[in-house]
């Protein structure tokens, strides 16, 4: 398997070898679409990427947790966490590749 990381970076060249933008204006156009997704995400939106996948904010109630090592009983406060649902065309296209 893979150990390779796709950072920002590759994203912006990508950009600028398949749209033909330069360097700068592709580094800022995937600034600007993070940007975007963050900002909606933090404002509790859904970030829908059609044959990618959903990228939403759940909130999770408090809850009493337990410490395995003594057993005492730690309360977990309530928070707000990320979730990403892939899209079934993500899916098929990942357990394909694993197959290779």
């Amino acid at each position: 398997m893979s150990e390779k990381t796709v950072t920002r970076m590759d994203l912006s060249e990508a950009v600028f070898r398949e749209v033909g933008l330069s360097r700068n204006e592709s580094a800022q156009l995937v600034e600007g679409v993070l940007a975007h997704m963050s900002d909606a995400l933090a404002a509790g939106d859904q970030v829908k990427i059609s044959s990618f996948g959903t990228f939403s904010v759940r909130d999770k109630a408090a809850r009493v947790g337990r410490n395995p090592k003594t057993g005492q009983e730690v309360p977990i406060h309530p928070r707000r966490v990320l979730t990403f649902r892939p899209s079934h065309l993500m899916k098929d296209r990942v357990a394909a590749g694993n197959k290779s």
